[in-house]
C-alpha cells in the first residue's frame, strides 16, 4: 500500500535533488519571539531577508525529517489520474478565489491542485463522511489553541493530512500523533515519552506543540504557505528552495526546489480545506459522531488504574476510554507524583467515576496483588544504559530485546560491522523494558527494573 503523499505525483514541475538540512540546524537553542522580524510582504526575498532566514535557522533547533506525513485517507489506492472531471474549472477558480479571500494562504487556482481536488473527490469521497466525524470532535479543540497562538484557523486542517484525525498513529520513521512529532522534536517541544504515556499522542499537548512550531516558522518566513512546507521537510529545505528559485516567495514558484514529498503536501492541505470548506456542494456530510469534546471532562488520579477497572465499575465502554485518552500506552492511567495524570471521561460518567472511585481503587490494588509480576516502572524514554554482551548476544538479538533498531545500535556505540564480543560495553537507549522474574516474596515486593543511567 502506497501513502498518500507519494500519489501527489509532480505535474509538470521540475524536481531537483535536495542535500539534508545543513548542520548548523542541530544547533542548539530556540527561536526568541523578540529576536524575530517578519519578512515583509513583498513578491521576492532579498539577499538581506535571506541572511536573517539564515540566522533565524541558527538560533533553533529544527530537524529536515521533524514530520513524516503519512496517508490521510483508509485504505488508500494506486489509482491513475484519468480525463473524468469531477469539478470544472470555472467553480473550482470562482470557490477558491473565496476561499483565498478569508484565508491567509495563497489559494489561487493552478492546474496541480485542481487535479489533486478532482482526483480525491472521485476516489476517496467516501472516506470523508467518517473523517468528518472525527473533525466534530477534535476540530473545536484546536481552533481553541490556534487561535492562542495566533496561527490560522485553517490549519486544523493539516491534522488531516498528517494522521487522518488518528492521535495513534505512527509513521514508518517513527513520527507519532494527530500531528506526527518524532521523538526528539517532541522533546523539544516537552512532549514526554515513558513506559506508560506518550504526549505525543495526546491531543491537547500535541497540537499546542504544533501551534509553537508553525508559529516559530512563520516568524522565520514570513508567510504561511512556507511554514506549511517547513512543517513537512524542515526550514532548511525551504530555505535551500527559496535561494535555488533565485530568492522567490510564493509556494508555487519553489515547489521545483523542495523535495518531491513536501511539493505535494502543500497541495494536499489545498485541497483538504477546500473539500471540507465546500462539503455540501459535494453532497458530503459527517457520520454522527460518538461524543462531541464539549462533553467531556479530566479527572485526575489518585492511584494508578487502568481503563478496564474503570470500565468494570462504570458503564463505560473501553474503546470509548482508549479514544478519550489515546496518550495512555498500555490503557492504564499511571499516578506518578508531580506529573498529575488525568483521565478524560464524559461528563455524564463524571458523578458516577467519583461515585465508584475508592472502588476503583481497590479494584486496582486487587488486580495487582493477582499478579505474578509487576506492571512496567514508570521511566523517561531519554535514559541511557550500559549492557555488557554475553554468550550468544548479536546486534539483532539486543536491540529486539530493548525495541530499538539495529542501526541505532550501531550509530550509539560507533559500530561499523555487526561484530561483538563478551564482556563488550553497548550504550543503549531502551525503549522496551526488560524485567527479570522474581524468585521470591521480597524479591517480589523490591523488585525494579535494572537501568544503570550514565
Amino acid at each position: 500500500m502506497k501513502i498518500l503523499l507519494k500519489l501527489l505525483f509532480f505535474y509538470g514541475s521540475v524536481l531537483i535533488a535536495q542535500q539534508p538540512v545543513d548542520s548548523i540546524l542541530k544547533t542548539k537553542g530556540t527561536i526568541k519571539p523578540d529576536s524575530v522580524k517578519l519578512v515583509g510582504k513583498k513578491d521576492f526575498f532579498t539577499n538581506s531577508d535571506l541572511k536573517r532566514i539564515d540566522s533565524l535557522l541558527v538560533e533553533g533547533t529544527f530537524n529536515s525529517s521533524l514530520f513524516d506525513s503519512i496517508q490521510y485517507v483508509i485504505n488508500d489506492k494506486d489509482v491513475k489520474i484519468e480525463e473524468n472531471v469531477i469539478l470544472s474549472k470555472e467553480s473550482l477558480i470562482d470557490r477558491l478565489k473565496k476561499l483565498d479571500e478569508k484565508t491567509p494562504f495563497n489559494l489561487s487556482y493552478n492546474p496541480a491542485l485542481e487535479k489533486v481536488i478532482n482526483k480525491y473527490l472521485k476516489y476517496r469521497k467516501k472516506y470523508y463522511p467518517a473523517l468528518m466525524a472525527k473533525a466534530e470532535y477534535y476540530f473545536p479543540m484546536f481552533e481553541q489553541y490556534l487561535d492562542q497562538y495566533d496561527v490560522p484557523i485553517e490549519m486544523k486542517y493539516l491534522s488531516i493530512v498528517e494522521s487522518a484525525l488518528n492521535p495513534k498513529a505512527r509513521s514508518f520513521a517513527g513520527a507519532t500523533g494527530l500531528w506526527q512529532f518524532m521523538y526528539g522534536t517532541g522533546r523539544q517541544f516537552d512532549l514526554k515519552v515513558s513506559s506508560y504515556v506518550d504526549e505525543r499522542r495526546d491531543p491537547i499537548k500535541s497540537t499546542v506543540a504544533a501551534c509553537k512550531y508553525l508559529n516559530q516558522m512563520y516568524k522565520v518566513f514570513g508567510d504561511w504557505d512556507l511554514a506549511l512546507a517547513a512543517y513537512n521537510s524542515g526550514p532548511g529545505n525551504v530555505s535551500k528552495a527559496i535561494k535555488r528559485s533565485g530568492g522567490y516567495k510564493n509556494y508555487w514558484n519553489i515547489r521545483p526546489f523542495l523535495p518531491r514529498e513536501t511539493a505535494g503536501y502543500v497541495p494536499a492541505f489545498y485541497a483538504t480545506m477546500y473539500i471540507f470548506e465546500y462539503a455540501k456542494e459535494h453532497n458530503l456530510y459527517p457520520k454522527t459522531p460518538e461524543i462531541f469534546y464539549f462533553e467531556t471532562d479530566t479527572i485526575k488520579v489518585k492511584e494508578t488504574i487502568s481503563f478496564k477497572q474503570i470500565s468494570q465499575k462504570v458503564n463505560i465502554d473501553e474503546e470509548l476510554l482508549s479514544f478519550l485518552n489515546p496518550e495512555y500506552k498500555l490503557d492504564i492511567v499511571p499516578y506518578v507524583e508531580g506529573r498529575n495524570y488525568s483521565i478524560r471521561l464524559p461528563k455524564l460518567r463524571v458523578i458516577d467515576f467519583l461515585d465508584k472511585e475508592e472502588e476503583i481503587y481497590n479494584l486496582a490494588k486487587q488486580d495487582e496483588a493477582k499478579r505474578e509480576k509487576p506492571l512496567p516502572r514508570y521511566f523517561e524514554m531519554d535514559k541511557r544504559i550500559v549492557y555488557r554482551v554475553k554468550g550468544g548476544d548479536y546486534l539483532g538479538k539486543i536491540a529486539n530485546k530493548f525495541g530499538v533498531k539495529i542501526r541505532d545500535l550501531k550509530g550509539w556505540n560507533g559500530l561499523k560491522k555487526s561484530n561483538l564480543k563478551i564482556g563488550q560495553r553497548l550504550f543503549v537507549y531502551p525503549k522496551r523494558i526488560v524485567v527479570s522474574k522474581p524468585t521470591s516474596n521480597n524479591q517480589k515486593k523490591n523488585l525494579k527494573t535494572k537501568i544503570k543511567s550514565i
